[in-house]
Parts: C-alpha cells; sequence; structure tokens
C-alpha cells in the first residue's frame, strides 16, 4: 500500500479559461511525462475558480470542458491520468474544513503567493475570505489523494510548503495519516508574457492560448515585447529578460539554432521582425497538432464529458477512503465502527 501511494501525483488548473503556453511549461509537460510511471489525478479546480469569480460562475461552469479539451489535445490520457471536477468532491470541502482548525490567519496571510495573487487581481482591501484561504482547499486537494507529487510552477513553491505545514500539524495532533508533499519543478519554471511581464496570464492578457489560431498566433507573435533598446538591426540587442529568446528555449528543439541566433541577436545584425518571424514558424509547429486534436476531440463534447465524470467516480472513491481515515482518527467516526 505504501509503495502505492508513493506514486500518486495530483495537480489542476483553474477553469476560468482556456490555458497557454505557460500551463504547458509550467506543468503540462511535466504531467504528460509522469502518467506514464505514476498514478496521476488532475483536477478541474472549479471551487478554487470561484474564489474570485463568485459572482460569474456561469463563467467557471462553461469553461470546465474547456479545460477537458486542452487536456486531452496535450497529450493527457484518461487511460493513464484520472481527471475529475474538484467541487463533485464534496469530501475535500469536508477536510478543509477540519484543516481551518490547523492554519492561522496571520499565516495565511503571509503566504507569497497568496499575497502576489492578491495585489495582481487587485483583491487588497476587498478579499473574500474563500480566496484567502484557499491555500487550505488545495492542502486537502493533495493530501485528499495522499499525493507525494505536484507538478507546479516556481510560484506555487509556497503553497506546497504551507500543504506540509498542515499534514505536520495533523500527523502530530491525530496520529501518522497524512502524508507531504514534494513539488516538481519544471526546467523552465515560468514563461513570461507576451507584454514582458514576469508570467504568462489570463488576468494579464498576455497569452498565447494552447488553441490559438493561426492569424491570433502569428499577430501575438509579432507584437511581442523584445528589447526596447534595439531600434535598428544593426544595434546589439538583450537576449536576457527577452520574451522572445524566453520562448525559444522552450520551444525550439534545435538549440544549435537558438544559440546561434542568441549571439547574432547580441552582436548586432538580427532584426526583431525576423526574430519573431522565426519564432511564430516554431510556434505554429508547435501548436498546430495540439489545435487540430482539440477540434477533434470537441465534436464529441458527449464523450468529452463522460471521461470527465468517470474520473470523478473513480477521484472520490479515492477521496472517501481517506476521509474515511481522517475521521477514525479525529474520532468523529460515528457509526462506522
Amino acid at each position: 500500500m505504501e509503495e502505492k501511494q508513493a506514486d500518486i501525483v495530483l495537480t489542476g488548473d483553474r477553469p476560468t479559461g482556456p490555458l497557454h503556453l505557460g500551463h504547458y511549461v509550467g506543468s503540462l509537460a511535466n504531467r504528460i511525462q509522469m502518467q506514464n510511471v505514476h498514478r496521476q489525478f488532475v483536477m478541474i479546480a472549479d471551487v478554487q475558480a470561484l474564489t474570485d469569480n463568485y459572482e460569474n460562475p456561469q463563467k467557471v461552469r462553461d469553461n470546465v470542458l474547456q479545460v477537458a479539451l486542452d487536456y486531452l489535445a496535450v497529450g493527457i490520457d484518461p487511460k493513464k491520468t484520472t481527471i475529475f471536477i474538484q467541487s463533485m468532491i464534496p469530501e475535500i470541502a469536508e477536510l478543509t474544513v477540519f484543516y481551518l482548525n490547523l492554519v492561522t490567519l496571520a499565516r495565511l496571510q503571509r503566504n507569497p503567493t497568496v499575497k502576489s495573487e492578491m495585489q495582481q487581481k487587485g483583491l487588497e482591501n476587498r478579499i473574500p475570505v474563500g480566496f484567502l484561504v484557499y491555500p487550505v482547499s488545495q492542502a486537502a486537494d493533495i493530501t485528499i489523494f495522499r499525493a507525494r507529487y505536484v507538478p507546479v510552477g516556481e510560484d506555487q513553491l509556497p503553497m506546497i510548503e504551507q500543504t506540509n505545514e498542515i499534514v505536520r500539524s495533523f500527523n502530530r495532533i491525530y496520529g501518522d495519516v497524512l502524508r507531504e508533499a514534494e513539488a516538481i519543478i519544471p526546467k523552465i519554471a515560468r514563461l513570461p508574457g507576451t507584454d514582458g511581464s514576469a508570467k504568462m496570464s489570463k488576468t494579464l492578457g498576455n497569452t498565447i492560448y494552447l488553441g490559438e489560431e493561426e492569424d491570433n498566433l502569428y499577430k501575438k507573435v509579432m507584437s511581442m515585447y523584445t528589447d526596447p533598446n534595439h531600434i535598428k538591426v544593426s544595434d546589439p540587442g538583450k537576449v536576457e529578460g527577452n520574451p522572445v529568446f524566453a520562448y525559444l528555449d522552450a520551444f525550439d528543439q534545435d538549440l544549435a539554432q537558438v544559440a546561434r541566433l542568441k549571439e547574432q541577436y547580441s552582436a548586432g545584425g538580427l532584426g526583431d521582425v525576423a526574430l519573431k518571424k522565426y519564432l511564430y514558424e516554431v510556434l505554429r509547429a508547435f501548436l498546430n497538432p495540439i489545435r487540430e486534436k482539440r477540434k477533434m476531440f470537441a465534436q464529441d463534447m458527449h464523450a468529452v464529458e463522460q471521461l470527465v465524470k468517470e474520473g470523478t467516480g473513480e477521484a472520490r472513491a479515492v477521496a472517501e477512503k481517506t476521509m474515511k481515515e481522517v475521521r477514525s482518527a479525529m474520532c468523529l467516526d460515528y457509526f462506522m465502527k
């Protein structure tokens, strides 16, 4: 049993819109590899999405299956990976309530990820409690499946740290029931936005989506931020911090060619237009198969919904088993003995 538990992976995404290249670099690529060697659960985190979209639940609902389409299009295999909807696992909410007694308000307010997202979303002076405590819910997501590995971007490390704090507190008080999780960070932990921002984000509108049509892809690439001081082709350009090169590092498999482009750009003699056109071709080659697979799966949305329904049933069976052990440890197993 313990050996099998050691192989579990848990990760997920908020259904607030289609997934983008930042999601692919930050987590999806790892999931595709890990599903071949571990038991993997991928969560469509609709409850978490409602923490800052509570006034627009239809937006969240409409995007649940859209996220599932993105999963299938990039190669997440429902025969290897259990895809499920967070809100359809009530045991997660139950475990979250128990965890709330193990976390102080001050600790939640210090969480760097929460602080950063509050600032990004302009919530500093009107913080919904659900948003503030979503790290606790995330801890429940991870631990209810006894996940050992959690593929995340570097900005999510504080969330894993907080999860493990909760696990240690629970085990100290109630006995050795839960396990700590380990973050899996990709080689390229974060992809900058097309506008040069530190992170690609739907909120900031600086994304390239996995299902991006070619016309939109071309427009977005050609309008990307580069080195503002690189005015003439002959001018030396800055490679570090240049989003175009960050994307090439992430998606161009011709490493020698990328190295040559960096050298030429740094020395002068390579214009931004030519560089962006090269990047467009690289991204076009990467995204075209994903977009076509997405369109193929979208032709039968009933089948996509059925896959998610079946995955949700599998996930709930696991969650129910964990909660029986949690309730027993907490002396809440009334009428169950």
